[in-house]
């Protein structure tokens, strides 16, 4: 009798290990540091939403010298988060990345400019120098200054072209009368720094008629043919905007979470709680995740439609799938 429970409680430790070891095991690269534009993902971790999904997912934080792209390609990870234009940029060059999840439908880019450097319109560019985050960021700036007519590049451009730290400095130190920044991260620097609304102009993407989707989830092709692989991603993608929904609609609690996923110290609950308001309004309210492929096919003719500054020269075929959205429906 005694040996018969050893072996059942034997049984039942077998079985509770092999159920620990279950756990598929996702590294997600993020595009920045930690802060509330992924949030989502750090809910869904805290919450056990992925647990919930038997994933173990590690999350790694990104910053100035991190390229996702260049990331994934090397095997540090199988999923990260990247803007569209950096993604479609990288493809063409022979990196194949696939969007599987645009959990971002809106664009929260921007250019903050001084009115007392001379801009009120977006005329007023000529002969300024502006601002611009390159390493990718740069593409919809580039496309939206070919619309203008305005040239960024040669012996004699229209505009000057100040390739921007990742801070707002050089519109502070009036070294640019203008700068780029996001609607939930550098714009309240600008604020918080002392100058005031009215003292801005701000023109954001979205209402210029030149905004390409941001934060999107992307894998390498290759993860698409692997039956288990693709499994795995769906089961990923699914507990990521269960995530990304208890955040919106959390938004205090969510910013909370991701200050305490914050290893560096850097972040303050005041900017993260306003962050996260301010992400809550970029992510889709329908059919959250899901990548609108009229916003897809817009972003590719804005890339396109470059005259001094080509960002893609043809149409990406393959960038993107809904099979694994779908998949995580269910």
């Amino acid at each position: 009798m005694k040996k018969l429970t050893l072996l059942a409680t034997a049984a039942i430790f077998g079985a509770m290990a092999m159920s620990a070891q279950a756990a598929d095991k996702l590294t997600l690269q993020l595009k920045w540091v930690t802060q509330a534009q992924f949030a989502g993902y750090y809910v869904a971790k805290d919450k056990g939403f992925y647990k919930d999904a038997d994933l173990d997912i590690t999350i790694k934080p990104g910053g100035p010298d991190v390229a996702p792209s260049q990331v994934i390609a090397g095997g540090g990870a199988d999923v990260v988060v990247d803007w569209m234009p950096a993604a479609l940029a990288t493809r063409e060059k022979g990196v194949p990345l696939v969007n599987i999840s645009q959990v971002f439908a809106k664009s929260g880019m921007m250019l903050t400019c001084r009115k007392d450097m001379g801009v009120e319109t977006a005329n007023d560019f000529k002969g300024k120098t502006l601002g611009v985050w390159f390493f990718g960021n740069e593409y919809p700036f580039l496309s939206w200054m070919d619309t203008l007519g305005f040239s960024t590049s040669g012996s004699n451009p229209d505009i000057k072209v100040l390739k921007q730290g990742f801070n707002v400095d050089p519109i502070l130190q009036k070294q640019a009368a203008c700068v780029s920044t996001m609607t939930y991260n550098e714009y309240w620097q600008v604020l918080d720094a002392g100058l005031t609304t009215e003292e801005l102009t701000v023109f954001k993407y979205e209402e210029q008629g030149v905004a390409t989707l941001e934060d999107g989830l992307y894998v390498m092709e290759d993860s698409l043919k692997d039956d288990a692989m693709v499994d795995k991603l769906a089961r990923f993608v699914g507990a990521s905007l269960k995530g990304w929904e208890y955040a919106v609609a959390n938004p205090d609690e969510a910013a909370d979470i991701v200050l305490e996923n914050d290893a560096t110290g850097a972040q303050t609950e005041k900017h993260q709680r306003r962050m996260m308001r301010e992400i809550a309004k970029l992510v889709g309210t329908d059919k959250v995740g899901r990548l609108d492929e009229a916003a897809y096919q817009r972003t590719v003719d804005i890339l396109m439609s470059g005259k001094s500054d080509v960002v893609i020269a043809k149409k990406p075929e393959g960038a993107y799938t809904q099979m694994i959205w779908e998949r995580a429906q269910n």
